[in-house]
């Protein structure tokens, strides 16, 4: 648990140095200020908003420098950068990593291997990840890749319902690979 509360620590910490510029480190002459509730106060010199921002027991924070003049907000900047980490660390949280899992074929592939590869294959691809499809050719089996080109075309058949074919199958060296991705409606 205690792991756990520093990497929060860190997340925040990641957040704290992004580098906007708050309070007295507004150097410019101008700003056009914008207030608590939104509203635009209007254009003046860093110092006038710095007192407003003062007066206000809140934060200057200047949100776009390449603006003309400069755009600064007045905000309590320590909650801001709360929620700020809170919402990248929820959809960090919601993302999805798609993972490349490779299958092996073989020219001699029986039929009940080729099945339980397909059906490997399948379950990846229901769960969201691409699958590679590899065939290594050995000796003279170079010198036959219709036959590889035939059982790369058998298995991407046997998986059309969930997959499509992202890459058609090729040869490169000695490995003939193929791609196949998750349908659209087959992804969770």
């Amino acid at each position: 648990m205690h792991f756990r509360q520093f990497s929060d620590f860190q997340e925040v910490l990641i957040i704290a140095t992004k580098e906007l510029q708050i309070n007295e480190q507004i150097r410019d002459a101008e700003v056009r200020v914008i207030g608590v509730s939104g509203e635009q106060v209007g254009i003046m010199s860093s110092r006038e908003a710095q007192h407003l921002a003062d007066e206000a027991g809140l934060d200057l924070v200047k949100i776009s420098p390449n603006a003309q003049p400069p755009v600064c907000r007045v905000m309590d900047y320590g909650k801001y950068r709360f929620e700020q980490a809170k919402r990248e660390k929820e959809a960090r949280k919601n993302q999805r990593v798609v993972e490349t899992k490779e299958i092996r074929l073989g020219l001699k592939t029986d039929v009940a291997d080729f099945n339980t590869k397909q059906r490997q294959a399948a379950k990846f691809l229901e769960g969201g990840d691409k699958v590679k499809v590899s065939i290594r050719f050995r000796g003279r089996e170079m010198g036959h890749p219709e036959i590889g080109l035939d059982a790369m075309n058998r298995f991407a058949e046997a998986c059309a319902e969930v997959a499509v074919v992202e890459k058609p199958a090729k040869l490169e060296g000695r490995n003939m690979l193929m791609f196949l991705a998750p349908k659209p409606a087959a992804k969770k």
